[in-house]
């Protein structure tokens, strides 16, 4: 009883640490759907560790219904988890997390739909996964990495990387120490790569226009 205590109230105490919106503990206790899927969770997993699959994906179902996140029984899940706002969470059987790690609404960690066996991603230490972020396939995610919203993530990332895009690429380092994802500041590849562009183009119109201007005035 006194584990199942302590580990209410570590996740209590998580939720304050990550969230400046939580205000007191019965605000978390009734109004928090990731603080209650994730309580939720370690209750299926127990079940279903101890191979009782059928009475761990009813509580996993009861669970989706209430808060919008799925996380299958069979996930092995660290402590200090946080899924903040949490609709449309999907986490797969085969995954793995980390401990200290958090999820914004809307991401999945799923399979590739090739797969056997462990066909979902390991997530490391100290991960931050923006919102609608999608990490798919047997793929590590290293400790300390930030995964920006809405990147596709289909290959292993090192640790203390940065991942953006579809399909996601490393762009930065990021802290040891928990920051979080601050998203207006994420680097932008592709819009890098499109202002370079348009730079280079804009050069050789002027060239060109330069060009026209010389013959024009040769011809004169």
């Amino acid at each position: 009883m006194n584990r199942v205590f302590g580990t209410i109230r570590e996740q209590i105490d998580t939720v304050f640490r990550r969230d400046p919106a939580a205000r007191s503990v019965l605000e978390i206790i009734l109004c928090y759907p990731g603080f209650h899927a994730v309580l939720l969770h370690r209750m299926a997993h127990r079940f279903y560790n101890a191979g009782w699959f059928t009475v761990a994906r009813v509580i996993s179902q009861f669970s989706r219904a209430v808060t919008g996140i799925e996380i299958h029984p069979g996930a092995r899940i660290g402590r200090r988890f946080f899924i903040d706002h949490g609709m449309g969470v999907v986490i797969g059987e085969t995954s793995e997390i980390g401990d200290d790690v958090l999820l914004y609404q809307g991401v999945t960690l799923g399979g590739t739909g090739k797969d056997t066996g462990k066909r979902h991603p390991t997530i490391g230490n100290g991960v931050v996964i923006g919102t609608g972020a999608k990490i798919l396939g047997n793929i590590r995610i290293g400790d300390h990495v930030k995964v920006g919203a809405g990147s596709v993530v289909v290959r292993p990332v090192p640790d203390h990387s940065t991942v953006v895009g579809v399909p996601g690429r490393v762009v930065g380092g990021a802290d040891a120490g928990f920051e979080p994802l601050e998203h207006g500041k994420l680097p932008d590849p592709e819009g890098q790569a499109i202002d370079e562009l348009s730079r280079r183009v804009n050069q050789l119109e002027s060239m060109l226009q330069a060009l026209l201007d010389e013959k024009i005035s040769t011809k004169r």
